[in-house]
């Protein structure tokens, strides 16, 4: 009876074997990714012009001019800015700073932290393409090679040919340059840590040792290996910054992207020919972005890891967009909401956040140094617990270390705060010269019969005799038997 009935069913619904075809279909790309590499796999880039260039190297020249040119400032009958490490001081022109206003250098830390993260939220990494030091110096390195070496495919004739005279000349010339460029940086570094004048002086006599020689030599060599010989590695293997980039980065981030329906399809065509006529678009495929590109990458297969914004082929992708009669901006700043057929939106929640941060940290950074107080005290307590004097009065020992913050000798008064039980006993008059430091012992006496606790706080306090609005404090503990 079942079988009668399968084989009705069967008779019914006609059955046909279909072959299955994959459902997801695997696209290779049309053509593969370009670097400017030459057969030796060094990246050789190529000279060029623009407007990116130009600010780059005006900012950079700034920079430069204020890392080589304020170290050899004076201030007074001392260096301008100098991080004293000797006698733990930090001179910046007409302020000086201790080991106890840290955490100012905290704050500013912070504060570069969150001007990084800002200005990576609304323009992408442009601290690397302009004023990061690696970048910087790699650009004055490449410098040196074009005219050690000449132009790109002159290095890479270069590079390919045997040993040579012309060869062994070309290539001395340019680690010369390296390496002079590489101890002026060392010393200049170093020279912020200890007097520039003397430290050069002993350079050029050969008579410098010991630990300014060392991180001399470490400092040079630093610049000359990052700058000359990894280059781009260091960007792309060895800083953190591109790594967490990503998280910053928004639809709204303005980095440098290619319009692919702008730009593709891409191919060579003369000057006069319409690319609309013949299929194609706005990109002529010179690769002459790839080319400029410190890292090697070609912008048209989107945005990478390896792009430091340094906007090199904005300027050399406009240069040939002037050359056929195109509009520049195939290459550019844009977001993403742009590239899709929106509108960026400058002004948005993240962005307004970290610049809101970054203010009220500025403001407060500013007030912390406006109210710092230029005296410091700070007090240590004497190991032995208390003990008792010659009038029957419990007595403990401290130790207080008083700092002279100003440029000028002041005086100063030492005294208990709400010191009612208590007596001060030891120097309480005070006359530091600028910036002195001095250890003066001093002992606290219990006045009353029992003590409240056994252990009470208690505040000293130091006071500019002539400025009383300039005072410090420092906390410590009073400790007495309770079992008279």
């Amino acid at each position: 009876m079942e079988a009668d009935e399968r084989q009705t069913m069967s008779d019914r619904i006609p059955v046909r074997l279909v072959e299955s075809t994959p459902a997801v279909q695997i696209f290779e790309p049309s053509r593969p990714k370009i670097k400017a590499k030459s057969s030796d796999n060094l990246i050789h880039t190529r000279s060029f012009t623009g407007l990116f260039r130009t600010l780059r190297l005006s900012g950079a020249g700034f920079l430069f001019l204020l890392f080589f040119g304020t170290v050899w400032l004076n201030w007074g009958d001392r260096q301008a800015v100098l991080w004293d490490l000797s006698e733990s001081k930090f001179h910046i022109f007409g302020a000086t700073f201790w080991p106890q206003d840290f955490i100012l250098l905290s704050a500013l830390l912070i504060i570069a932290a969150f001007g990084l993260f800002a200005i990576t939220v609304f323009a992408g990494r442009v601290w690397c393409g302009y004023t990061c030091p690696q970048s910087s110096w790699t650009w004055i390195f490449m410098w040196c090679e074009k005219i050690t070496e000449g132009e790109r495919n002159q290095r890479i004739k270069l590079q390919a040919a045997p040993w040579g005279v012309n060869k062994l000349l070309r290539r001395s010339a340019k680690h010369t340059l390296w390496l002079a460029i590489s101890l002026l940086t060392g010393l200049t570094f170093v020279g912020y840590f200890t007097p520039i004048r003397p430290l050069a002086e002993e350079l050029l006599t050969w008579q410098m040792g010991g630990v300014s020689l060392f991180w001399v030599l470490f400092f040079t060599g630093a610049t000359y290996i990052n700058a000359g010989w990894l280059r781009e590695a260091v960007c792309m293997h060895m800083c953190p910054y591109a790594r967490f980039q990503s998280v910053m980065f928004d639809k709204d981030t303005l980095t440098i992207s290619y319009d692919a329906a702008r730009g593709e399809n891409r191919g060579a065509r003369k000057r006069e020919v319409k690319p609309a006529e013949v299929g194609l678009g706005d990109c002529i495929d010179c690769q002459l972005c790839v080319q400029v590109c410190p890292t090697g990458i070609d912008i048209r297969d989107g945005l990478q890891m390896e792009c430091i914004g340094c906007a090199a082929c904005i300027d050399a992708c406009d240069s040939i967009m002037d050359k056929m009669g195109y509009a520049r901006g195939l290459i550019s700043y844009t977001s993403e909401h742009q590239l899709q057929g929106g509108k960026t939106h400058l002004l948005r929640p993240r962005l307004i956040g970290y610049t809101a941060v970054l203010l009220v940290m500025i403001g407060a950074l500013a007030f912390a140094l406006v109210e710092r107080p230029m005296v410091s005290l700070d007090v240590s307590k004497d190991r032995g617990l208390f003990r008792e004097n010659s009038q029957g009065q419990i007595e403990n020992i401290y130790s207080l270390k008083v700092i002279n913050k100003t440029q000028l000798r002041q005086d100063y008064r030492l005294s208990l705060l709400d010191g009612d039980g208590f007596q001060l006993q030891g120097k309480t008059q005070l006359s530091l010269a600028p910036g002195e430091i001095v250890d003066v012992p001093v002992s606290v006496a219990m006045t009353t019969e029992r003590p409240s606790s056994s252990s009470q706080t208690i505040i000293f306090k130091i006071e500019d005799s002539d400025e009383p609005d300039v005072y410090s404090e420092a906390t410590s503990r009073f400790v007495a038997p309770m079992n008279r």
